[in-house]
This record gives structure tokens, sequence and C-alpha cells, in this order.
């Protein structure tokens, strides 16, 4: 099954990209990425630690479609296992444009790879379908989205199998322009919803609300930094037990 889909991905991509390379150049970011607390869907992936995130993407000719691959690990030591390459494809575009309706989405497939164990362990395969619809609502640059995060093992019979579930994400974004800063905040809300992801161990049940602020400041033409401050506000203690504040900052270099 692995083997068909991502032979039918890799399929998708090609003919895509003869649509539509005429023209257009293959562009490539690099990002490096760091959180003071690794929050995944709500839990404390790497308990008090902090993360760190190298990551390389190639957009494929202006059609939307995009790969890259990445790594990741803990801020000092203590989750070597937890280590893992991340594989990554991708698709984003917008539906209804022009129309009070417009949709904007991306749908991400990742391939989780901790290589420092057995591959029947640890390694996942995440779908994550997000949409947000910037016009649907009067008020201007507020916008809705939702994303849909499904999980689960990279193969049958591995030994994480009871991982498999979904994170629902709900929330609202809005873009305030603030005349000193050359690029709006990003205020963001989101409330999430835990379907099975986890396994046994966690409820089915409303898990968390995150409220964040974030901007993006220009270094130069190719390179930004992008900080950002998030709250977790804890519903469900058997995602996490208590209130988390943490810190993302992320350096991007697009190379043209």
């Amino acid at each position: 099954m692995q083997k068909a889909v991502l032979l039918s991905v890799g399929i998708w991509l090609f003919a895509a990209c003869l649509a539509g390379a005429e023209d257009k150049k293959l562009g490539a970011t690099f990002d490096l990425m760091y959180m003071s607390k690794y929050m995944t869907k709500g839990t404390e992936g790497y308990g008090q630690q902090g993360g760190l995130w190298e990551t390389v993407k190639f957009d494929l000719w202006g059609t939307g479609l995009g790969v890259g691959v990445g790594h990741q690990g803990a801020t000092s030591s203590g989750y070597v296992d937890k280590q893992r390459l991340n594989h990554m494809v991708y698709y984003a575009n917008t539906l209804f444009d022009g129309t009070p309706f417009k949709t904007e989405y991306k749908l991400n497939w990742i391939y989780k790879h901790y290589y420092g164990r057995a591959r029947n362990i640890g390694n996942t395969q995440n779908w994550i379908f997000a949409f947000s619809w910037p016009e649907i609502l009067p008020v201007k640059n507020l916008a809705p989205y939702y994303i849909a995060d499904y999980e689960h093992p990279a193969g049958s019979g591995y030994v994480n199998r009871r991982i498999s579930g979904f994170v629902h994400v709900f929330g609202l974004g809005y873009d305030l322009t603030v005349p000193e800063l050359p690029n709006p905040l990003r205020l963001s809300g989101d409330i999430s919803y835990r379907d099975g992801y986890g396994g046994g161990a966690v409820d089915h049940d409303w898990s968390h609300v995150t409220l964040g602020i974030s901007t993006k400041l220009d270094i130069n033409k190719n390179t930004s930094f992008h900080p950002g401050v998030y709250h977790q506000l804890s519903m469900d203690d058997s995602v996490a037990k208590g209130d988390v504040t943490y810190a993302v900052l992320s350096l991007r270099h697009k190379f043209k």
C-alpha cells in the first residue's frame, strides 16, 4: 500500500510539473527553526526541552507542488531515540478565487523516520489537510481555518499501531497592521480535538487551546526572520497537565 501511494504521488508530481514548468524556475528555501519547548499536537514532545529543525524545501516551478527533507531533534541530551528525518510532499492552491467562498488549502504528506530506532517501532506517516477562508467573514483580514491532522504507523504490523488517529484544529487568524512594523502581526487562536491519536492513553476530547502572535522581519531580499510567541491552555490532563508558553523562532533563506 505504501509503495502504491508513493508511486501515485510521484506520477502526479511529474505530470503537474511538466504542465506548469514553462518559464518558471525551481525554487528552494532553507528554514532553521527553534522552539523553546517542543509542542506537538498539544503534547510536550521532548519534555521540558526545546526542539531544533533544519529543513530544505523545493518549490516545483510554481505549480503549487513541493518536496522537502528535514531533520529535527531536542536542544539537549536525553531524546536521542526521538530524533528524526522528515520527508515531505505538499500541494497548495486556491479554490473559488474572487468570491466570498475563496478557499486557500494545503495538503501535506510527511514520512517521519526515527533513524535511531527500528523502523517498525517509531516510523509514521502524517497527513495534514489545512484550509482557510480569507473572504468569508465581513471583517477584513479575519479568516477562519481548519486543519485535519491524521497520523498512523508507516507500515502494517508496526509496534506503534495504536497511535493512529486524528487531531482536528478549528481556529481564527487575524492580520493586524502596525505602522512601526514592515509586516502585519499575525494573531491566532484555535482549539483542538484529539480523535484517537495517541491510543487508549489519550481521551477522545477537546484537548487544548492555543493563542499566538507572530510576524515576519525581512533581513534582505531573500532572507527573513519569523518570531512568534504562543500560549497553550490545556484542557485534558491525558495530553498536557498544565498550561505552556513557548517561543518559535525561524530563519528562512530563499535561493533564487
